[in-house]
């Protein structure tokens, strides 16, 4: 039996630690709002501290909100790395700066353990499911090793290449989204503004070459109103930043990318932090004065 650790028991977190348990491993986990009972009750280890899971488990995958919170968790005090022991795995599941995804795994490579950097897309859905996108950095070796971990989680897991470029791809992942988003809340106000059923349009549209994963769900919230938080519009900012902070130290623009963020921008501007970022709609509707629904 597989011992597995995992830190950040979250919307995302709790259901990929549920779907280990489920794939036969040993549990080992801590999160800042505890370990959910649901967990505790299908088997799992509740441990104190991140140094706790690490000194228990095999490997420890991390899933938590951004870079500073992993570095935290991996480096501060009873953090993971002072549980760890030569030979040891740790997996980075989180959405973080790919730059300093570089410093971590050559931190914990010096300590004799392997790291890769493996975020996913797919949304508590996903996570749910057990059918998430993982993009993984790291050397191959280690990838092989952790892949049956992935199997249990995802169901499109691509070694992307080195430390680092699993983050790159996931950034590029939310790069695409954004701009998906936006394109669909344009269409669907559009249509609704024109005086079009924008249910009748996004079904005729899902039969075209317009259509999308982005047309078809998040339209479908944008239409019904339903912006509680699968994916929270302040995630999706955060890694808008890394993209355009990236971008700006490699002299490349995204501008669209920079539009996608300011109307996040708007969004909380107007208390939808904790919305779902399908309501990047709502800054579109508060400049046109007009509702999609």
């Amino acid at each position: 039996m597989r011992k597995i650790g995992f830190v950040g028991l979250g919307i995302m977190g709790a259901p990929m630690a549920a779907n280990i348990l489920a794939g036969g491993c040993q549990l080992y986990g801590c999160s800042r709002s505890g370990v959910p009972q649901g967990l505790i009750d299908k088997g799992a280890v509740a441990c104190t501290t991140a140094k706790e899971v690490a000194e228990q488990a095999d490997a420890v995958i991390t899933m938590v909100p951004d870079t500073p919170h992993v570095a935290e968790v991996l480096f501060g005090e009873n953090g993971v790395a002072e549980g760890l022991s030569p030979g040891k795995a740790v997996i980075d599941m989180s959405s973080i700066s790919p730059i300093e995804t570089k410093i971590f795994a050559k931190q914990l490579n010096a300590l004799g353990c392997e790291y890769l950097d493996a975020p996913v897309s797919g949304g508590e859905v996903g996570a749910k499911a057990a059918t998430l996108t993982i993009m993984v950095g790291g050397s191959e070796g280690a990838f092989e090793a952790a892949k049956p971990i992935f199997e249990l989680m995802g169901k499109n897991i691509t070694h992307v290449g080195a430390n680092g470029d699993g983050q790159t791809c996931k950034v590029a992942n939310q790069i695409i989204v954004a701009l998906n988003i936006e394109a669909v809340a344009e269409a669907l106000l559009f249509a609704s503004k024109a005086g079009a059923d924008p249910a009748r349009v996004r079904e005729a549209l899902m039969g075209g070459f317009a259509s999308s994963k982005i047309l078809e769900v998040h339209g479908e919230r944008m239409i019904n109103r339903t912006f509680e938080p699968g994916f929270r519009i302040e995630l999706h900012q955060k890694d808008l930043n890394l993209a355009l902070s990236n971008a700006r130290a490699m002299k490349l623009s995204l501008p669209n990318t920079a539009t996608a963020q300011e109307l996040f921008n708007a969004c909380t501007a107007n208390g939808g932090e904790g919305w779902d970022h399908s309501a990047m709609v709502r800054a579109l509707e508060l400049m046109a004065s007009h509702e999609v629904a």
